[in-house]
């Protein structure tokens, strides 16, 4: 309401407006007891703070916006002035409230549809399910009155039969009686109705029964039937004893009887599936694959006189016969299927990239084969090889000046290590037969040539040591001849190179060769699959735990990975190679070591990556139970031939020595084993009872107290908890670092258990000339020594008419009454044995001494 639309109006009442400008006015205030007071009000405009400081930008917009003179501003210009904002603004306030509210407007009026929605949802269902409900019902009251009615025809059928029967009696064969006659179908249909009009008529009647409850009693008589019914009950507190439903239990079992009869009546027709079987099986699996109920399973079983439960164990044999008398066919599975797929599809050729050659190296012992190994890494490893020896296997990467990059093995030369060469010679690309130019070929020589030719792999000849004076390289290409190892220089394939692994001679050559060689072979991988590989050693790291040092033949091995070697599963917690530094991958022909597996795997096992935890459990688990049934039956075996071999040849016990062994790696405790074995004979034996790679705990302390053996440690030291234990329980600890030494210690205990040998010398003869029968010391021979002596203590044999008839000790040697160590030939003596007084003039005493000799264990 303005000024200028007020100014034709002529009414006697000023209209009301709101007073712009400072003025004043008076207020009155009210108190108790009638007190009143008047009090002066002043308004002032309030001052605008914003267009004082700022009248550039809002000054401007306001003075372009303002009325002119004269003239009031409207509501939405006061509003805004009143703000301190401009119309603008405010006009943009107004709509984002507008906006907002018709936002929460729509928000509120979807919410309510969907809840809308969601209410008619469960009408709807519950709708449905009270409609299910009461045709269940329904067709339960009809199959009820359907037995009724059906029992009330077959009993009006039986009474009119025997009405027919007493009427034809009487009428001796005239016409049927009006009794006797046939009835009707008016008849049966009214029994029938008046057997199920019963039950109606009952319900009925508790309906009118209910509405005289309710309505028919105005005048309070309604209730008179429930106060006439006596003492009150749960049930009548309930509701009328007459009215109640059927439990749901009640309707279960009409339910299951129904279903029963019907596929009684239908015979509904099995579906027959392929049941796979694997070589044992629960009785509760087998079930669930036949689709058949555990129940029906078990009570077949004891129809078959088998008292058998769900978690029952059966055979393959027996689950097939249960699988086929049900009428399933079968499908048999080995344990062993588990391992199907693990070794993955063979690569495509166009995935296949050059890779790396593995090379061997393989010679006899204190050739030079580390040394060499040293001078291609220019690094020093046999300063850290006890006695300058290699006791375990090596893997190494060396990277040439060209770029190229071989992986070396290097594998130990002393007898004891047999199988790591043949490990060795398994895995690789190409062997290096290290031989000494000064010693020529050796024992361990031949045998790594055994070992590469089984194999098949080329041999490359390195003649070590030619820088030495009595070096003689020609001697060794011809020694090797008579090994079928014919070298180029001597028209044949096999490459040799005179090297000196001191002085770093003729290495360049070698790495060529084997670059050649490694060209010929062609040596191919594919990098982009799962990984595969050998385990080449192992050992328990005291700080990392169970260590692996694996060789990757195929594809990547990266962090993460989950492995399966041998009977030994893992996720892949680190690569480590052999300078100790941290991997992320390990590419084809790259040795390293892997961190994570939950015990040491055997070397020479080969190891798979998998893709998930469960499926390496089952495998390992499979391979362990393999290896126990395999260990126990060859104990077995043992025992029993060894039991058979001590009955047919009626000889003693063989005597054990047993042995607590810890070892460094794994490797190294394998051929240790293997070594004592062999010196092992048909009197005794070395019986390794633990053989494990890690230092010494507490725990072999005792098993080797409980069974008697000292603990033998190779390049690893017991604990001080151990040591402590080791001296309180009285068990020996030897430490080694060279595995002859140990090999000989356990050859000298062997050979100190070996029963001496005895040796019989023969003394001399004597005559029985005459026998003397002296009290309390019984009866003398008087003799007459006719050749040798005779020495008092030695071991006597009475010979009578040439044959043996007594063998023992000389008890007494007597001349004139004094006892005398020995008699020489042509004497008389007397002579006693021990135990024995059957003697006679004229036998013949063979005097004869008895030397033990110890035996040794050649």
């Amino acid at each position: 309401m303005s000024d200028t639309k007020d100014k034709g109006k002529t009414t006697g009442r000023k209209p009301l407006t709101v007073s712009r400008g400072g003025g004043s006015g008076t207020v009155k205030q009210t108190f108790s007891h009638g007190r009143s007071k008047q009090v002066v009000v002043e308004t002032k405009k309030r001052r605008t703070v914003g267009a004082q400081s700022k009248p550039s930008a809002a000054g401007k917009s306001t003075a372009k916006k303002a009325p002119p003179s004269g003239k009031e501003p409207s509501k939405l210009e006061a509003a805004a002035a009143k703000l301190g904002i401009t119309v603008e603004e405010l006009v943009q306030r107004q709509k984002v409230l507008m906006q907002r509210k018709k936002a929460e407007e729509s928000r509120k009026a979807e919410q309510e549809k969907q809840q809308a929605r969601t209410k008619a949802l469960q009408e709807q269902q519950e709708a449905k399910q009270q409609q299910e409900k009461e045709r269940e019902e329904a067709e339960a009251r009809r199959k009820a009155e359907e037995a009724e009615r059906k029992k009330a025809e077959a009993e009006a059928k039986k009474k009119a039969a025997t009405e027919a029967k007493s009427g034809g009696r009487n009428d001796r064969g005239g016409k049927s009686s009006s009794r006797g006659a046939a009835p009707s179908q008016a008849d049966l249909e009214a029994a029938a109705s008046s057997a199920g009009g019963r039950r109606k008529g009952g319900r009925n009647d508790r309906d009118d029964r209910d509405r005289r409850d309710q309505g028919g009693g105005r005048g309070g008589r309604g209730n008179d039937s429930k106060r006439r019914r006596g003492k009150l009950t749960i049930a009548s507190a309930l509701g009328d004893d007459g009215d109640r439903q059927r439990s749901l239990a009640s309707v279960k079992r009409a339910r299951e009887r129904e279903r029963e009869r019907r596929m009684g009546g239908e015979q509904k027709e099995k579906v027959s599936v392929e049941v796979t079987l694997p070589e044992t099986i629960t009785l509760q699996d087998l079930s669930g694959r036949m689709n058949e109920r555990v129940a029906d399973v078990v009570k077949f079983m004891m129809q078959q006189g088998e008292m058998m439960r769900g978690n029952d164990i059966v055979d393959a044999d027996t689950a097939e016969l249960i699988a086929e008398e049900f009428g399933h066919t079968v499908k048999r599975v080995s344990e062993a299927d588990v391992e199907i797929g693990l070794e993955g599809v063979e690569d495509d050729p166009k995935d296949l990239e050059g890779r790396p050659p593995i090379v061997t190296i393989m010679g006899h012992v204190d050739h030079g084969k580390t040394s060499l190994l040293d001078a291609l890494r220019s690094t020093d490893v046999v300063s850290g090889e006890a006695g300058g020896i290699t006791q375990h296997i090596g893997a190494y990467q060396v990277q040439l000046k060209s770029g190229d990059k071989i992986s070396f093995l290097d594998t130990p030369g002393h007898a004891a290590f047999s199988a790591m060469r043949a490990r060795g010679a398994n895995v690789t690309d190409i062997v290096i037969l290290v031989v000494a130019a000064n010693d020529s070929v050796m024992p361990q020589t031949i045998e790594a040539i055994s070992h590469a030719k089984a194999a098949e792999v080329p041999i490359i000849v390195a003649v070590n040591k030619v820088d030495l004076q009595d070096s003689d390289p020609s001697r060794v290409l011809t020694d090797l001849l008579q090994h079928d190892i014919q070298v180029e220089a001597m028209g044949g394939e096999v490459q040799a190179i005179e090297v000196s692994a001191l002085k770093k001679t003729g290495l360049d050559e070698l790495t060529e060769a084997i670059t050649l060689q490694a060209e010929l072979l062609e040596l191919k991988a594919n990098p982009n699959r799962v990984a595969d590989g050998i385990v080449v050693e192992s050992q328990l790291d005291k700080g990392r735990g169970p260590v692996a040092t694996v060789l990757v033949k195929r594809g990547s091995l990266q962090r993460g990975d989950i492995v399966v070697a041998g009977s030994q599963w893992g996720k892949v917690r680190a690569l480590v190679n052999e300078r100790g530094q941290q991997m992320k991958e390990a590419l084809p022909s790259m040795p390293a070591e892997i961190l994570g597996l939950d015990g040491t795997p055997e070397p020479g096992d080969a190891f798979n990556v998998v893709e998930s935890e469960a499926r390496a459990r089952e495998i390992t688990e499979y391979r362990q139970r393999m290896k126990r049934q395999k260990e126990g039956v060859a104990t077995q075996r043992a025992s029993l031939e060894q039991f058979m071999t001590s009955l047919k040849d009626g000889s003693a016990d063989v005597k054990d020595l047993p042995i607590v062994l810890k070892g460094d790696v794994q490797g190294s405790v394998e051929a240790i084993t293997q070594s004592l074995e062999k010196l092992s004979t048909d009197e005794v034996r070395a019986n390794v009872v633990y053989g494990a790679a890690g230092g010494i705990s507490e725990s072999d302390i005792l098993l080797a107290q409980s069974s008697g053996a000292p603990v033998f440690a190779f390049n690893v030291r017991a604990n001080k908890q151990a040591r402590d234990l080791a001296e309180k329980e009285g068990v020996e600890i030897r430490y080694y670092s060279i595995i002859y030494e140990l090999i000989d210690d356990v050859k000298a205990s062997l050979s100190g258990m070996l029963e001496p040998e005895k040796k019989e010398t023969f003394i001399g003869y004597a005559d029985i000339l005459e026998v003397f029968n002296i009290t309390k010391v019984g009866k003398v021979a008087g003799c007459k020594v006719t050749e040798g002596v005779v020495k008092r203590g030695c071991g006597v044999r009475l010979l009578r008419d040439d044959v043996v008839i007594h063998e023992g000790m000389l008890k007494t040697l007597k001349r004139f009454k004094d006892e005398v160590p020995e008699v020489s030939n042509g004497m008389e003596c007397g002579m006693a044995f021990e135990k024995y007084e059957d003697i006679r003039e004229g036998d013949k005493i063979e005097c004869f001494e008895v030397e033990m000799i110890a035996r040794s264990l050649d």
